[in-house]
């Protein structure tokens, strides 16, 4: 027996025991998406509705059903205050009620904020198990929580054989952590939305303009994942990328992604966090070619800016005649979160024969309403501002909004609106004497 496996079973312990260290008035922050915790979460829960736990403040980003279905309960509100670095299904109606609290952030400072702002007393995430040397890896969700993992003050770990182990920065020494627990369920998968028939003229529309040997960011929902099968015919294409997703796994299999184009870690598929399918992680899992990073190094834009022909594709919710870009704000209420969509549109733009491709339907509400209009409603929040946006791309077409006045951004912002909408902006646009 080594002193490693020596060093495990002497930490090891169940989530009840785990969370007992948990005292009144910490604070938590767990791991993303498919790495939160279940059975940690859980038992904190069963703690705080027992009456053991008290005034917790526990931070998230994007938390899903475990956290809906343990921590996020309403009937704990009055125990554990919640907070949102990205909010989601799951938190979305708590925090159009005030039981769940958004935090404003770019995520790629997330970890400087972690690390220079906040006092975190327990860190709680899923890794994967730990290898002969002592490492367990951090797996689908590097981007913050690696730094929350060294900069708290009690560290509880739950090992999951499904988590993939994965290389680059995303290891963690056993000496590091103070508790485990081992928890072996199926992590979290995704559904992939059906495509529309708008992702099609999208998708093609996109993928003429990423060339040959380009590196791409894809961001999350719909439209940017549904990208990847019009990408088949490209070569030499590479990854730096915020969020991998099963439609990068096609692309590499397919031969389509190889990195050997890439100017920043040829060869190498970089992400800070991943939320797929089982095959996508079956995929990373042991995978050299697969590297993860924190938040701080992937997003950050001056790195991002490194990689020649960096083709950065998110979408938005919606577009003003200014070119100000909305991706996280609907009916009143924080819809979703920043994320790393800034972080990318400027890194790609500053790259050497980069591109920023913001994507939109033009329509909501089966075709009621035009995601493109006149100006937002108050208090609606800009994602990427007008400075920032490169192109736009809708069904109806492609515009380039760098150098352009704002008589001409408003133009061709119309240009790709639907069309039934287009004679009332711009008669709007007359309104606001940008034509």
């Amino acid at each position: 027996m080594s002193i490693y496996t020596s060093e495990y079973r002497q930490k090891l312990t169940t989530p009840q025991k785990a969370v007992e260290k948990i005292r009144n008035g910490s604070t938590i922050v767990h791991g993303i998406c498919m790495a939160e915790p279940p059975a940690l979460l859980a038992a904190i829960a069963d703690r705080a509705r027992n009456g053991d736990l008290k005034d917790i403040s526990i931070f998230s980003f994007g938390p899903t059903e475990h956290a809906a279905e343990t921590v996020l309960a309403p009937d704990l509100s009055d125990c554990i205050q919640s907070y949102s670095w990205f909010v989601s299904t799951s938190d979305r109606a708590l925090v159009k009620v005030g039981l769940n609290y958004f935090v404003p952030n770019h995520f790629h400072q997330i970890p400087r904020i972690i690390r220079d702002f906040m006092e975190i007393d327990v860190t709680i995430t899923v890794v994967s198990p730990m290898d002969k040397a002592g490492y367990f890896s951090f797996g689908t969700a590097n981007d913050y929580t690696s730094t929350a993992a060294k900069h708290c003050k009690k560290l509880i770990v739950e090992v999951n054989e499904n988590m993939p182990r994965v290389f680059g920065d995303s290891l963690l020494h056993i000496s590091e952590v103070d508790t485990i627990v081992e928890n072996h369920v199926p992590l979290l998968e995704i559904t992939l939305p059906e495509l529309k028939p708008e992702d099609e003229i999208i998708g093609r529309y996109i993928a003429e303009m990423v060339p040959d040997g380009a590196t791409i960011q894809l961001g999350g929902g719909g439209i940017p994942n549904a990208i990847t099968q019009y990408l088949m015919g490209h070569t030499d294409l590479g990854i730096h990328t915020e969020l991998f997703c099963p439609g990068m796994v096609d692309l590499i299999e397919k031969g389509v992604i190889t990195g050997r184009k890439k100017t920043l870690r040829p060869m190498k598929n970089l992400f800070t966090f991943a939320r797929g399918t089982k095959r996508m992680y079956e995929f990373m899992d042991d995978n050299p070619s697969m590297e993860s990073y924190p938040v701080s190094y992937i997003n950050d834009p001056t790195v991002i800016a490194q990689n020649n022909n960096m083709i950065s594709i998110n979408s938005v919710l919606e577009v003003d005649l200014l070119g100000q870009c909305n991706a996280e704000f609907l009916a009143g209420s924080q819809f979703s979160g920043t994320g790393g969509q800034l972080d990318f549109v400027r890194g790609a733009f500053d790259s050497r024969g980069g591109k920023s491709i913001l994507a939109l339907y033009s329509t909501a509400r089966n075709g009621e309403v035009s995601r493109v209009v006149p100006r937002f409603e108050t208090g609606t929040v800009v994602t990427t501002p007008r400075m920032d946006t490169h192109y736009l791309v809708t069904e109806y077409g492609v515009v380039n909004l760098k150098g352009k006045s704002t008589r001409d951004r408003a133009l061709d912002i119309i240009s790709i609106a639907h069309p039934k909408f287009r004679d009332d902006l711009l008669r709007e646009a007359e309104n606001m004497y940008l034509i």
